[in-house]
């Protein structure tokens, strides 16, 4: 199948190359015209220049893109060139509202717009392990599945346009809570003079254990950020689930926290680092204190 695939971050990057090892014909686009060509060096498939050439004979556009105004830029530049029958899958996290525009868009000129933010991480990425929360036209859903499947051990249909935005946006919500926790217990043990290495391996087999624990926690304790999913992406994730909140007249205490947190972190913490590196700011509380 031809696909297109806009967007070679710490995620599409994987997440085409994937595609590609299956077999499916890719064609690139990233506004780093050497990110594209050195992907091309790694995998098999074509470098587009411009953002219309790389969508213009595509049977699935895949867009993984860090907010909604890059989004909107790419679909207003791709659109035109779509051939009725195209389906366009999203993995970027993005606001619900614009994942119904786009579909409702689509939808006059017979194009299927499928909102797919994932999660798993870069590691999850890496080795084609990913979550995918889909929403979006059903039919849509079912003729894509297989295709991402190439990179995902879990992939599910949640509804209609901006049900798989929603869905994750629940699930950052509660991530962003376990990171924070996970700071700050860490930062604690070590406060204690405990073992932190021993702290964890009773942690892991305890009630206390979680993703983040398993794939964040040696990288907190050893000041190791330079990867994964940066700060400032997920300021902005939790931005636009306390957007969606307060639409809904809902509180979300814990998550206010550690978007304030997040606000705050670009004092001690490079802002492309991986945002478990709220780890320094609790590190420093602690020397506030001690001072």
């Amino acid at each position: 199948m031809e696909i297109s695939f806009i967007g070679l971050g710490r995620m599409g990057w994987h997440m085409a190359g994937h595609l590609a090892n299956r077999g499916h014909e890719v064609t690139v686009y990233d506004p780093n015209n050497l990110a594209a060509k050195t992907w091309c060096s790694t995998f098999s498939g074509t470098v587009s220049t411009t953002l219309a050439r790389s969508c213009a004979k595509a049977e699935v556009v895949m867009t993984a893109l860090p907010a909604d105004s890059q989004l909107q830029q790419v679909w207003d530049t791709c659109f035109e060139h779509l051939a009725p029958g195209t389906i366009w899958v999203d993995h970027s996290t993005t606001s619900a509202q614009i994942a119904r525009e786009l579909s409702a868009k689509g939808k006059a000129q017979m194009v299927s717009f499928i909102d797919a933010p994932v999660s798993g991480g870069t590691v999850g990425a890496e080795t084609g392990s990913l979550t995918i929360m889909g929403g979006g036209d059903e039919t849509a859903w079912l003729k894509i599945q297989p295709i991402i499947e190439c990179y995902a051990s879990k992939t599910t249909w949640l509804g209609a346009s901006g049900a798989g935005q929603l869905t994750k946006m629940a699930n950052q919500i509660c991530v962003a809570g376990i990171g924070q926790a996970l700071a700050e217990g860490l930062a604690f043990a070590e406060r204690e003079g405990l073992d932190t290495k021993q702290v964890l391996d009773v942690m892991r087999k305890g009630s206390s254990t979680s993703w983040m624990m398993e794939n964040r926690s040696e990288a907190m304790l050893n000041s190791e950020y330079n990867f994964g999913f940066s700060s400032t992406l997920m300021k902005k994730d939790l931005g636009l689930v306390l957007q969606e909140a307060q639409q809904l007249g809902m509180p979300l205490p814990v998550t206010e926290v550690v978007a304030q947190l997040l606000d705050q972190l670009t004092t001690v913490a490079d802002p492309s680092w991986d945002w478990c590196s709220l780890m320094e700011q609790q590190r420093q509380a602690h020397q506030k204190n001690e001072s």
